[in-house]
Formats: structure tokens, sequence, C-alpha cells
């Protein structure tokens, strides 16, 4: 257990009451306690943001430790290191001077280093007559090693935060791509529900986790996120039961993989025999028109189109078909083409594709054409309004997300 009186600084550098509890904490620490220097920085540096060190400083405490002649830190040993500033700045990667003295005052002042100067405040040692080292002047490593219990029940808490959180995320991104793809089969199964609403949900969720975030922020997200899907799984649930499924597995099989999942990044006109593919069955029957989707669904995706409405808005149906039929023009869409959909989609169903392909006009070549293949695949069954207003929502609140 480490004697004396306490110590205090040379020259005009003041005495803080962090300095004096650092050295009471060093008194305390009995001659068996020891441990390994670099398990012990290796532990600082997970803990650092506990401990309000920078890496810096870490840089500063790496160099200290390098001057300490054994591995392991103990009483036994001493543990006073008196280095130049000429030699910590070499091991310091060639810290400037000036920078060098602020990073030990707060490496001092976190209460892991204590300055032990000499009367004329110059770093040395003074050896007996064995050539032992009988007193020296320096920097004290006590704070570090009293405090070693301490830093490493904080690096072993933070280590744990850090496994929470990744996994934390890891729950919070399953879930979520869960909900979305669940809200994808209910709006192409026409399940009844209040889904507007519940997009809603899921997209204030998803915005709302932030990009630098601690586990008590993913947590109740994760949670509420997790709610949703259950509430959604339910409500399918209730669809699966209600239904009365006939045919063999084989045909369960067959429909389920012949749901059309396509974004709409992805409906660029091209036929699949171009592809190699063979043809897939239909998902819904030929020229029935297009489920409805609800108006404000449809708006939240496609916001443009409310530019071309009567008055500059659109507050219903009709207006939404009459601001496709601005649209149609605009961009160049024949009226036959525009007809041919209506009759094939139903009209307020092709006001919607309309609003959707307004939605990404810049990025295809041919309006004209893209809503012919779109009303073909229509009439074959082979297109779905519901995964296009998907995508275009995911699409939107990845740039909400970002602008945010």
């Amino acid at each position: 257990m480490q004697g004396g009186s306490v110590t205090t600084p040379f020259g005009r550098r003041s005495m803080t009451l962090g300095m004096l509890a650092s050295q009471y904490m060093s008194r305390e620490i009995s001659p068996e306690t020891s441990a390994d220097k670099w398990k012990l920085f290796r532990a600082l540096c997970q803990a650092k943001a506990r401990l309000g060190i920078s890496e810096r400083a870490l840089s500063v405490m790496n160099a200290l430790l390098s001057f300490y002649p054994d591995a392991t830190l103990s009483e036994e040993n001493g543990l006073v290191v008196f280095p130049s500033n000429t030699q910590l700045s070499l091991r310091a990667h060639g810290m400037a001077e000036a920078t060098l003295r602020r990073h030990i005052a707060a490496l001092v002042e976190a209460g892991l280093v204590a300055r032990r100067d000499s009367p004329n405040g110059k770093r040395y040692a003074r050896k007996d007559s064995d050539g032992s080292i009988d007193e020296a002047f320096g920097f004290s490593l006590a704070p570090l090693l009293s405090r070693a219990s301490e830093i490493e029940h904080l690096a072993e808490e933070v280590e744990f935060d850090r496994v929470r959180l990744r996994k934390l995320r890891e729950r919070l991104t399953i879930c979520r791509r869960d909900v979305g793809k669940l809200i994808e089969v209910a709006l192409e199964e026409g399940v009844p529900g209040n889904w507007e609403e519940i997009h809603e949900h899921y997209r204030r969720l998803v915005i709302s986790v932030p990009r630098v975030a601690v586990a008590a922020t993913i947590e109740p997200i994760a949670a509420e996120m997790e709610m949703l899907r259950d509430e959604i799984s339910n409500l399918l649930e209730i669809r699966v039961n209600s239904q009365k499924l006939s045919g063999s597995p084989d045909q369960t099989e067959r429909h389920i993989q012949n749901s059309n999942t396509k974004s709409i990044y992805e409906f660029e006109p091209s036929s699949e025999k171009e592809q190699g593919e063979k043809p897939r069955e239909a998902n819904r029957s030929p020229g029935v028109p297009l489920k409805a989707f609800p108006l404000g669904m449809v708006l939240q995706a496609c916001p443009t189109i409310a530019d071309y409405g009567p008055g500059g808005g659109v507050a219903s149906w009709r207006d939404l078909m009459q601001a496709a039929v601005v649209v149609r023009s605009t961009l160049g869409v024949s009226p036959s083409a525009y007809q041919d959909a209506c009759e094939v989609m139903g009209p307020e169903s092709a006001a919607a594709v309309m609003a959707c392909i307004l939605e990404r006009a810049g990025h295809i070549n041919s309006v004209g054409g893209y809503l012919r293949d779109l009303t073909s695949r229509a009439r074959r069954g082979e297109f779905s309004l519901g995964p296009v207003l998907m995508a275009l929502l995911r699409a939107r609140g990845v740039e909400e997300r970002r602008a945010s």
C-alpha cells in the first residue's frame, strides 16, 4: 500500500480535487495488486466513452505504458515513468508538444495518470548504490492500476451493450422485412383491413430509427414493430382460415411462387419470352379490372399527380381521373392507349397507374409503350397494382429518411 503525503504539480499548474482523489485511490493499492498493462489498455480503449477520454489521449497513454519496462503493472516494479516530452512525442506518432500536454492533462483529469513532479519540474529517476531506482519523478500509473477492476468492468458493459445492440438491429431488420412483405401479401390478396393506416404506422416506425442508435432507443421500436407484425399476421390468419382452399399442395405452392412481387423499378417493357422464361400462371382472371386501393395510399405513393388535379389538388377519385387525363396528354400517351388501359384495368386503377408512371417518368423511355405493356399484362392477369404502390412507398420512406 502506498503511503506518504500528497504531491502538488510544479509551477503554475493548479491542484484539483480530482488529482487529490487519484492520489488517495493510489494509496489503497495492495502490494499483491497487479495487471497486464496491454490487456488493461485494451479494456481502457473499449471503455473510453464511459471514461470520457479521446482516441488521441489513448495514444498518449499507449506511449506512457511503452516506457514502463515490465509487462505487468505492480507496486513491486514501481509505477512511475519519466520520459521527456520529445520521447513521448515520438512514441505518440509525432504528436505536437502542445497537443501532447493537452492530452496528458486530460488523462490526469480523468484520474488515469498522476503527476509526480520533481522540485524543478524535470522528469528523472534517482538510483541507489545498488543501481536500483530509489526515487522517480514523472507520471505515476498508480491511478490506472487502482482502477483496473473498474475499467475492466466498464469494458465488459460496453461489449455487452454492443452485442445487445447488434442483436436488436438484426431483430428489427428481420421484423421490418416481414411487415413490409406481409402488407404486400394483404394488398395483393385483398385482405379486409385498414391497410392505409397500418402502412402509415409501419412508415412512422421505419423513419423513427435513428442513424446513430443505442439499445435503449432501438428496443421499443423493435417491440412495436413486432406488435404490428403480429397484428398483420392475425388478419392474414383469419383470411386463410376463412377460405376453403382446394387443390393439391403442388397447386398451392405454384400459386405462392407466381405472386407478382416485382417493384416498379423492374417494370420496364419487356416480354418474358425475351428473358427465356416460361409463361407464368395468372394471379388474377384475365379481363377482370384491377382491385382498387385507397385513394390516400395512391396519393401518398404518388404525390406528384396532385399538381395536375383540378385547382392543383386531388380530393376524390374523380379528381384523380381528371388529373390522369392531363398527365396522359403531357407525357405523350395516345388517347387509344389510355382508353384501352381504362377498359382492362378499370378507370380508377388506370388513373392510379398513370400516377405511378408519372413518378417514374424520367426512367421510362416510351411512356406510351410502357402503358400498353402494363395493359397487356393486366389483360393476361399478370399485373397487380399493389406491389407497385408498395415499391413507391418504400422509396419515398428511404428518401425522407435520408433528408432527415
